[in-house]
């Protein structure tokens, strides 16, 4: 992997979350779980000069990974090409609680600094943990997207990281 910095990134964040989907990982590699995710935001927000290059991601309460993410003050996002789509829906609807998931998939974690990627990813984003919130229900303004998303009223913690390392293959 060769790292680049934030500036040098060149992708759709809309293509590359939403519909290609990433992984987000925490932990090292004696220790980390991965879940896949299609929410997540990139771009800037507070720092000075410009603003700080952040991510946002979202987590359930019940996902294994937020025990991780909220254990380490780092996570990564991972991207990868079209045809590990098939393995990311595994990882998304499977639990590292459960069984050892990536192994399954035949994924290979790779130690990066301050975290984990896979020897499959295009791209991953280190990211230092800036904030966490939950997403509560007084804040939506649109209902529909509570009633759609939030049916059960398992909201999501959000998470804003600081993009401080981006790798590409």
């Amino acid at each position: 992997m060769k790292e680049i910095s934030e500036k040098e990134l060149l992708l759709n964040p809309m293509d590359k979350i939403a519909h290609a989907w990433m992984l987000i990982t925490a932990g090292n590699m004696d220790s980390f779980n991965t879940m896949t995710a299609s929410w997540g935001h990139l771009g800037s927000v507070w720092g000075h000069g410009g603003g700080m290059p952040t991510s946002v991601i979202f987590v359930r309460p019940q996902r294994y990974t937020k025990e991780f993410v909220d254990r380490e003050d780092y996570y990564t996002l991972s991207f990868f090409a079209p045809e590990h789509k098939q393995a990311l829906g595994y990882l998304g609807s499977h639990s590292g609680r459960d069984e050892d998931k990536v192994s399954h998939v035949g994924f290979h974690p790779v130690q990066v600094e301050h975290g984990v990627t896979f020897e499959e990813a295009e791209l991953t984003l280190v990211c230092r943990k800036v904030y966490r919130a939950p997403i509560v229900e007084e804040g939506f303004i649109d209902r529909s997207v509570l009633e759609d998303c939030y049916p059960r009223r398992d909201f999501h913690d959000m998470y804003v990281g600081e993009i401080v390392h981006v790798y590409t293959k």
